[in-house]
């Protein structure tokens, strides 16, 4: 019976981590819906493209909240050693990829979802808060040099899954970070042409 409830996590993390904020933060805020201009990509990096800064900081605030809301619930519900116990271990990865499939392929808003970035340096910290600054800090880093919010991306997802086994060694979780990485590196194969072609805007640019 507890092994069926802590089943549950999983669908709810898939829920909660399907609502939107690029959407919902625009339609509270009377701004166009973030499908219809810039990449087309819900996330906050487009939203900021409407001028409305707080937007896009609530966005981004809200799709981070969303992924560590998901895996601190789920490391309460199944205890801390979730990180290391095998049987919680899985269930917690299945609660972090839940969580970042729903930002991707949202149901509230038809599986038409965002990048992910926002949700899985939200999910890092909810794991261990050591290695969402590190990989926090290696997008800022690179965000602040090269002005690419995409490269900078596609960087933090790259280190993500290697400071994890620096720090807790070869552990499920780590599986589950790796295929976020390809998860990551998937959704942003637009913007890895556009980065080869010269194309990509940068960071506070405005985008038709």
């Amino acid at each position: 019976m507890a092994l069926t409830l802590d089943l549950l996590l999983i669908p709810i993390a898939y829920l909660i981590g399907s609502v939107s904020f690029a959407v919902v933060v625009s339609k509270c805020m009377r701004l166009p819906d973030p499908h219809s201009y810039g990449s087309g990509n819900p996330g906050a990096t487009n939203v900021l493209r409407t001028g409305n800064k707080l937007a896009a900081v609530l966005t981004l605030i809200g799709d981070a909240l969303k992924g560590y809301f998901a895996v601190m619930l789920a490391r309460l519900l199944l205890g801390d050693e979730s990180l290391t116990s095998t049987l919680n271990s899985w269930l917690l990865c299945g609660v972090v990829l839940a969580v970042f499939l729903g930002h991707l392929f949202p149901v509230f808003h038809g599986f038409k979802g965002g990048k992910g970035v926002a949700t899985a340096c939200g999910i890092l910290f909810g794991i261990n808060w050591i290695l969402g600054l590190a990989t926090l800090s290696t997008w800022i880093i690179v965000a602040m040099f090269m002005r690419y919010s995409s490269l900078a991306a596609l960087a933090a997802a790259i280190f993500g899954p290697i400071y994890f086994v620096f720090l807790f060694g070869f552990q499920p979780m780590g599986i589950s970070l790796l295929i976020i990485c390809f998860l990551l590196i998937w959704r942003h194969r637009s913007n890895i042409q556009n980065l080869l072609n010269g194309k990509e805007s940068r960071i506070g640019s405005k985008k038709k």
